[in-house]
């Protein structure tokens, strides 16, 4: 089995997760439209015009067929809505897509979407806004009160996310943030929308925890890591230490029986002090959290590889060593 993982950016470990999985019984294949360490650690690499660009996916169906690839996987949000609309283009050529439907993507990556859509299954957000006139309302009226999140509707990672403590640096904000995402890959989603590109929301206090919520290949639910996150650093998470699962299973099986992802889907969460989960954003990938659950014994790479040889679920594969802590490390490389 040869498994290309697209967008790989800087995650080596995705790379090395995939072949130890593979066990030599396959290839792992990387791509990415710039030159990073992470390709040069797979069996073999290629370099990928722009996300966007027109010739993306026929590059990329091209590169499927002249290495015999027999599964797609993508670790980058702008990614995964242009794979996913292509789906049946991968399927006539053979080729197993391991992405979410397009109405799950389109849910995690617009924000907006992703408090509708939490709000319709009942379950807490932090109240949120996509105009400055009806925050102001809200503010007038006691429903909110300082500080606020302002944050990007298509966002990811830290970008341009700023708290906002008085309504003339909202104001003065929302201006810049407006400025920044249009200098920055950002501006290609906004776009659809860029007079509503921005969310201003309520600020939760509480413990950040981390999910990885697996369902199956066929949307189904199957388990929950849970990480409370110790230490952040642009905005992903750098310290965390494996939790018990138990509070947020109830919450987890609503998420994935209403939004069907497929395989792994990455959430963040605030607890309050009196127990109450606010759900903050979700990813339909593989996150920026999933090594700590990958370090402490659960192998969802395996358990996905697994799956598509038609073997059962293993809870070999599920089982993780709760109160570790786990910090991630950076390092330096020499590409050419």
């Amino acid at each position: 089995m040869n498994i290309l993982l697209t967008s790989v950016g800087r995650r080596t470990y995705m790379i090395e997760y995939f072949k130890n999985a593979l066990k030599g019984d396959g290839f792992v294949l990387a791509s990415n439209n710039v030159l990073t360490y992470s390709l040069k650690k797979a069996d073999e690499y290629v370099l990928t015009p722009d996300i966007y660009d027109e010739s993306y996916i026929d590059f990329l169906l091209e590169y499927c067929k002249r290495k015999i690839v027999d599964v797609v996987i993508s670790l980058f949000d702008i990614d995964l809505p242009v794979l996913s609309k292509n789906r049946k283009k991968f399927e006539e050529n053979g080729v197993r897509l391991i992405v979410s439907s397009e109405q799950a993507i389109d849910i995690c990556n617009d924000k907006w979407k992703t408090y509708q859509f939490l709000c319709s299954i009942g379950l807490n957000q932090p109240l949120t806004y996509i105009s400055v006139e009806n925050c102001e309302e809200n503010l007038e009226s006691g429903t909110i009160s300082f500080p606020l999140i302002i944050k990007p509707r298509w966002g990811m990672g830290s970008i341009g996310i700023y708290i906002a403590n008085t309504m003339e640096e909202l104001n003065v904000l929302y201006k810049k943030l407006h400025k920044e995402i249009f200098d920055t890959y950002l501006k290609f989603e906004s776009s659809q929308n860029a007079d509503s590109c921005i969310l201003i929301q309520q600020k939760i206090s509480g413990e950040e925890f981390g999910l990885d919520i697996l369902n199956d290949l066929n949307s189904n639910y199957v388990t929950t890591v849970a990480k409370k996150k110790l230490a952040m650093r642009a905005g992903e998470t750098d310290i965390a230490q494996i939790a018990d699962n138990s509070i947020f299973l109830n919450i987890s099986k609503t998420i994935s029986q209403s939004l069907k992802h497929i395989a792994n889907l990455d959430v963040d969460c605030f607890v309050t002090e009196n127990k109450q989960i606010y759900i903050l954003e979700m990813n339909c990938r593989f996150g920026g959290q999933y090594p700590f659950s990958h370090l402490s014994g659960v192998d969802f790479p395996a358990q996905i590889i697994n799956w598509l040889n038609d073997l059962p679920t293993n809870e070999k594969f599920l089982s993780s060593k709760e109160n570790m802590i786990i910090c991630k490390e950076q390092s330096l490389h020499i590409l050419q």
